[in-house]
């Protein structure tokens, strides 16, 4: 699931509100140790662009 994720938030990355749409998602399908990966992943491909979005989204509950 873990690179699905990577595979999805990829093509959707033009448009902020479905990335972060499908980051949410991919939040609630990931175990632990996979979120921690992802979040990092996302930080570096796209913090650039959405670094607040990102961290919104995984500080949540």
């Amino acid at each position: 699931m873990y690179e699905f994720s990577k595979k999805v938030l990829q093509k959707v990355s033009f448009d902020k509100a479905l990335f972060r749409k499908e980051l949410v998602k991919a939040k609630k399908w990931l175990k632990r140790e996979e979120l921690i990966m992802l979040k990092t992943w996302c930080l570096a491909n796209f913090g650039h662009l959405y670094g607040d979005t990102i961290i919104d989204v995984f500080e949540m509950a």
